[in-house]
């Protein structure tokens, strides 16, 4: 039997414990370029954590929306560095995340929905399911970590832990 997670809004208060959102609409900004460009500036903090990570930037691409309803059966954490997604086609794209530490504490797990303009920033250990998109054809640019150090750790979830998610 699997538990049904329930959306919250993806805020900067609602998503704290996990890391940042990248949102214009949620930040301030400055005019540089003689008044011609916004700069929303230190929307997300990258970590590298220990000397050997560089910051990298990729875009993850999937041809097809992700089918609903979908069972969350595994989370993945990057324990040395922040892991930032952005959309690029300005589609809504889903976020399960688990509180930080050794194992995810599951009671904790949390859903949230981008609009398609905003984007989040993983901070180093938290839990969370992989790319999980709505529409096909979707790209995100993402901002993270790349070292000599593994920096992915998964976790399984017993049938009986199973997480069940919706999109209408």
């Amino acid at each position: 039997m699997s538990i049904q997670l329930t959306p919250q809004p993806l805020t900067a208060k609602n998503f704290a414990p996990f890391g940042q959102v990248i949102d214009r609409q949620q930040h301030s900004h400055f005019l540089i370029n003689g008044g011609s460009t916004e700069r929303y500036h230190n929307m997300a903090q990258v970590e590298t954590g220990p000397d050997d990570g560089q910051v990298i930037i990729s875009i993850f691409r999937k041809p097809k929306a992700d089918q609903f309803p979908l069972d969350i059966k595994m989370l993945e954490r990057h324990p040395f560095g922040s892991q930032a997604f952005i959309p690029l086609k300005g589609k809504p794209f889903l976020i399960v995340v688990a509180p930080p530490g050794d194992q995810p504490d599951l009671s904790q797990m949390c859903l949230f929905i981008s609009d398609g303009s905003q984007g989040v920033n993983y901070a180093a250990g938290v839990w969370h399911h992989p790319l999980i998109v709505t529409a096909d054809e979707d790209e995100l640019l993402v901002v993270d970590r790349s070292g000599q150090l593994p920096n992915c750790d998964e976790f399984t979830l017993e049938p009986d832990q199973v997480r069940s998610i919706d999109w209408a």
